[in-house]
Protein backbone atom coordinates (compact mmCIF):
# COMPACT_ATOMS: atom_id res chain seq x y z
CA UNK A 1 0.00 0.00 0.00
CA UNK A 2 2.38 2.38 0.78
CA UNK A 3 4.69 2.04 -2.73
CA UNK A 4 1.81 2.13 -4.19
CA UNK A 5 1.09 5.52 -2.68
CA UNK A 6 4.42 6.71 -3.23
CA UNK A 7 3.94 5.50 -6.99
CA UNK A 8 0.93 7.98 -7.12
CA UNK A 9 2.49 10.71 -5.50
CA UNK A 10 5.48 10.37 -7.94
CA UNK A 11 3.90 10.10 -11.44
CA UNK A 12 1.06 12.93 -10.31
CA UNK A 13 4.03 15.30 -9.45
CA UNK A 14 5.55 14.35 -12.36
CA UNK A 15 2.80 14.86 -14.58
CA UNK A 16 2.04 18.40 -12.85
CA UNK A 17 5.51 19.43 -13.88
CA UNK A 18 4.87 18.24 -17.68
CA UNK A 19 1.26 19.90 -17.52
CA UNK A 20 1.57 22.51 -15.62
CA UNK A 21 4.18 24.61 -18.68
CA UNK A 22 2.35 23.53 -20.76
CA UNK A 23 -0.89 24.90 -19.50
CA UNK A 24 0.85 28.27 -18.86
CA UNK A 25 2.40 28.34 -22.10
CA UNK A 26 -0.83 28.13 -24.21
CA UNK A 27 -2.76 30.22 -21.84
CA UNK A 28 -0.23 33.05 -22.27
CA UNK A 29 -0.35 32.32 -26.19
CA UNK A 30 -4.28 32.36 -26.02
CA UNK A 31 -4.11 35.86 -24.21
CA UNK A 32 -1.66 37.50 -26.29
CA UNK A 33 -3.58 36.34 -29.14
CA UNK A 34 -6.85 38.00 -27.63
CA UNK A 35 -5.02 41.06 -26.95
CA UNK A 36 -3.60 42.01 -30.40
CA UNK A 37 -7.04 40.72 -32.37
CA UNK A 38 -8.00 44.05 -32.14
CA UNK A 39 -4.92 45.07 -34.50
CA UNK A 40 -5.43 42.01 -36.97
CA UNK A 41 -9.18 42.85 -37.08
CA UNK A 42 -8.85 45.37 -40.25
CA UNK A 43 -6.78 43.19 -42.11
CA UNK A 44 -9.12 40.03 -41.44
CA UNK A 45 -12.00 41.77 -42.67
CA UNK A 46 -10.14 41.33 -46.23
CA UNK A 47 -9.92 37.80 -46.18
CA UNK A 48 -12.94 35.10 -47.21
CA UNK A 49 -15.21 34.75 -44.33
CA UNK A 50 -14.61 30.65 -44.39
CA UNK A 51 -11.07 31.39 -42.90
CA UNK A 52 -10.49 31.75 -39.49
CA UNK A 53 -8.91 35.01 -40.47
CA UNK A 54 -8.61 36.74 -37.25
CA UNK A 55 -7.78 33.80 -34.86
CA UNK A 56 -4.83 32.84 -37.84
CA UNK A 57 -3.42 36.66 -38.17
CA UNK A 58 -3.30 37.26 -34.46
CA UNK A 59 -1.20 33.75 -34.08
CA UNK A 60 1.52 34.53 -36.80
CA UNK A 61 1.56 38.62 -35.10
CA UNK A 62 2.19 36.67 -31.47
CA UNK A 63 4.60 34.04 -33.19
CA UNK A 64 6.33 37.38 -34.90
CA UNK A 65 6.63 38.91 -31.52
CA UNK A 66 8.14 35.74 -29.80
CA UNK A 67 11.28 35.42 -32.93
CA UNK A 68 11.66 39.45 -32.81
CA UNK A 69 12.09 39.29 -29.42
CA UNK A 70 14.76 36.01 -29.41
CA UNK A 71 16.26 37.59 -31.98
CA UNK A 72 16.87 40.79 -29.96
CA UNK A 73 18.23 39.17 -26.56
CA UNK A 74 21.05 37.52 -29.03
CA UNK A 75 22.22 41.23 -29.60
CA UNK A 76 24.58 42.70 -26.70
CA UNK A 77 22.38 45.22 -25.49
CA UNK A 78 19.56 42.32 -25.59
CA UNK A 79 21.93 39.88 -23.43
CA UNK A 80 22.58 42.57 -20.83
CA UNK A 81 19.00 43.83 -20.51
CA UNK A 82 17.95 39.70 -20.08
CA UNK A 83 21.11 39.29 -17.32
CA UNK A 84 19.32 42.44 -15.24
CA UNK A 85 15.67 40.92 -15.60
CA UNK A 86 17.26 37.29 -14.65
CA UNK A 87 19.05 39.08 -11.80
CA UNK A 88 15.53 39.82 -10.43
CA UNK A 89 13.75 36.25 -11.29
CA UNK A 90 17.00 34.77 -9.54
CA UNK A 91 15.17 36.28 -6.56
CA UNK A 92 11.69 33.52 -6.95
CA UNK A 93 12.10 30.05 -5.62
CA UNK A 94 13.14 27.16 -8.26
CA UNK A 95 13.50 29.91 -10.85
CA UNK A 96 17.47 29.19 -11.25
CA UNK A 97 16.41 25.80 -11.85
CA UNK A 98 13.76 25.79 -13.86
CA UNK A 99 15.48 28.37 -16.42
CA UNK A 100 18.54 25.44 -16.62
CA UNK A 101 16.07 23.00 -17.31
CA UNK A 102 14.13 24.88 -20.24
CA UNK A 103 17.56 25.96 -22.01
CA UNK A 104 18.26 21.56 -21.98
CA UNK A 105 14.64 20.91 -23.21
CA UNK A 106 15.91 23.53 -26.05
CA UNK A 107 19.05 21.87 -26.57
CA UNK A 108 21.01 24.44 -25.21
CA UNK A 109 24.11 21.66 -24.56
CA UNK A 110 26.14 24.50 -22.78
CA UNK A 111 24.12 24.39 -19.75
CA UNK A 112 25.61 22.56 -16.76
CA UNK A 113 22.38 21.82 -14.70
CA UNK A 114 20.54 19.26 -15.62
CA UNK A 115 23.51 17.34 -17.26
CA UNK A 116 22.60 13.46 -17.81
CA UNK A 117 24.96 10.80 -15.80
CA UNK A 118 24.93 7.69 -14.56
CA UNK A 119 25.73 7.50 -11.16
CA UNK A 120 27.04 4.60 -8.72
CA UNK A 121 24.44 3.79 -5.95
CA UNK A 122 25.40 0.59 -3.68
CA UNK A 123 26.12 -2.02 -6.40
CA UNK A 124 24.00 -0.55 -9.58
CA UNK A 125 24.00 2.43 -12.02
CA UNK A 126 21.58 5.14 -12.01
CA UNK A 127 20.51 7.26 -14.56
CA UNK A 128 20.34 11.15 -12.94
CA UNK A 129 20.94 14.35 -13.68
CA UNK A 130 23.73 16.64 -12.74
CA UNK A 131 22.42 19.96 -10.62
CA UNK A 132 25.58 21.71 -8.69
CA UNK A 133 29.21 20.69 -8.42
CA UNK A 134 30.57 21.50 -4.93
CA UNK A 135 33.84 23.48 -4.29
CA UNK A 136 34.74 19.82 -2.52
CA UNK A 137 34.60 18.25 -6.45
CA UNK A 138 31.29 16.11 -5.10
CA UNK A 139 28.32 16.84 -6.86
CA UNK A 140 24.36 17.56 -5.77
CA UNK A 141 22.19 14.92 -8.29
CA UNK A 142 18.80 13.94 -9.15
CA UNK A 143 18.03 10.54 -9.67
CA UNK A 144 14.19 10.49 -11.30
CA UNK A 145 11.31 8.47 -10.65
CA UNK A 146 10.32 5.83 -12.89
CA UNK A 147 8.47 6.46 -15.26
CA UNK A 148 8.42 10.59 -14.28
CA UNK A 149 11.59 12.02 -15.13
CA UNK A 150 11.09 15.39 -12.82
CA UNK A 151 9.83 13.44 -9.60
CA UNK A 152 12.63 11.95 -7.12
CA UNK A 153 15.34 12.16 -5.06
CA UNK A 154 18.31 14.15 -4.58
CA UNK A 155 21.89 12.76 -3.81
CA UNK A 156 24.87 14.68 -2.80
CA UNK A 157 27.48 11.97 -4.01
CA UNK A 158 31.07 12.01 -4.22
CA UNK A 159 32.66 12.59 -8.01
CA UNK A 160 33.94 9.52 -8.39
CA UNK A 161 30.63 7.94 -8.74
CA UNK A 162 28.95 10.33 -10.95
CA UNK A 163 30.01 9.25 -14.30
CA UNK A 164 28.68 12.33 -17.07
CA UNK A 165 26.76 10.74 -19.80
CA UNK A 166 27.34 12.29 -23.40
CA UNK A 167 24.05 11.89 -24.85
CA UNK A 168 21.40 14.98 -25.45
CA UNK A 169 18.91 16.05 -22.44
CA UNK A 170 15.61 14.96 -24.22
CA UNK A 171 17.16 11.11 -24.77
CA UNK A 172 17.99 10.49 -21.18
CA UNK A 173 14.49 11.77 -20.23
CA UNK A 174 13.20 9.35 -23.22
CA UNK A 175 14.99 6.66 -21.18
CA UNK A 176 13.47 7.16 -17.95
CA UNK A 177 10.11 7.74 -19.48
CA UNK A 178 10.30 3.90 -21.00
CA UNK A 179 11.11 2.41 -17.88
CA UNK A 180 14.50 2.08 -18.74
CA UNK A 181 13.92 1.72 -22.27
CA UNK A 182 17.14 2.67 -24.51
CA UNK A 183 19.44 2.71 -21.43
CA UNK A 184 22.05 0.67 -23.15
CA UNK A 185 22.37 3.83 -25.15
CA UNK A 186 23.15 5.75 -22.26
CA UNK A 187 25.58 2.98 -20.78
CA UNK A 188 27.67 3.00 -24.15
CA UNK A 189 27.87 6.92 -24.03
CA UNK A 190 29.31 7.50 -20.32
CA UNK A 191 32.51 8.59 -19.94
CA UNK A 192 35.29 6.18 -18.87
CA UNK A 193 37.94 8.39 -18.67
CA UNK A 194 39.81 10.66 -17.10
CA UNK A 195 39.06 13.43 -18.79
CA UNK A 196 35.36 13.73 -17.64
CA UNK A 197 34.70 17.05 -15.60
CA UNK A 198 35.53 16.05 -11.87
CA UNK A 199 35.07 12.46 -12.44
CA UNK A 200 37.59 9.67 -11.83
CA UNK A 201 38.16 6.48 -13.92
CA UNK A 202 35.18 4.35 -13.96
CA UNK A 203 35.17 1.21 -11.45
CA UNK A 204 33.31 -0.85 -13.71
CA UNK A 205 36.48 -2.02 -15.19
CA UNK A 206 38.49 -1.17 -18.35
CA UNK A 207 37.27 0.50 -21.28
CA UNK A 208 35.88 -1.35 -23.73
CA UNK A 209 37.83 -2.05 -27.16
CA UNK A 210 37.15 0.78 -30.21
Amino acid sequence: MKFAREFIASTVVGGLFVVVPVYLAVLLLLKGMQTVGALVQPIATLLPDWMPAEGLLSLLLVLAVCFIVGMAVRTGPGRAARRRMEAVFEKLPGYDLLRSLTRRLAGDTEQEAWKPALVEIEDALVPAFIIEEHADGRFTVFVPSIPTPFAGAVYIIDAARVHVVDVPFTQAVRSISRWGSGSKDLVAAMRRDPQAPQASRSTLGPRPPG
